[in-house]
């Protein structure tokens, strides 16, 4: 692995680390961390109350780079695999949806709140 994409590796674990510790602030329980399916992988998933959130987190070094950092593909990647583990962590009746969560250092990380809709 290249030296480039390990420090990519550490801030992506760093940047997910600080979108549970957010999420638990909020009144969140981070119930998956890193969940790989054929399809992709979810970051976190959390709970809270009688919903579901799969989460997509995004660190950049600098805020005008979070602009760019996620897109309809990147989305489609999530929910494609979470439509795979729902099952595991949605019971009868939750609600389920996708958000996203961009952080760069030194600001308070920003949620898109479900990011994403099926046909959309």
């Amino acid at each position: 692995m290249s030296e480039r994409r390990k420090r990519a590796e550490r801030h992506g674990r760093r940047g997910e680390w600080i979108a549970a510790l957010y999420l638990w602030l909020t009144g969140w329980r981070v119930v998956g961390r890193r969940v790989k399916t054929r399809k992709g992988e979810v970051d976190i998933v959390a709970r809270r109350g009688r919903t579901v959130c799969f989460v997509e987190v995004k660190w950049r070094a600098t805020q005008a780079e979070l602009a760019m950092a996620i897109d309809e593909r990147r989305l489609r990647r999530v929910a494609d695999a979470a439509q795979l583990i729902a099952s595991r962590y949605a019971r009868p009746g939750d609600d389920q949806r996708i958000d996203v969560i961009l952080i760069a250092p030194r600001s308070w990380p920003s949620r898109i709140v479900n990011a994403w809709q099926p046909g959309g």
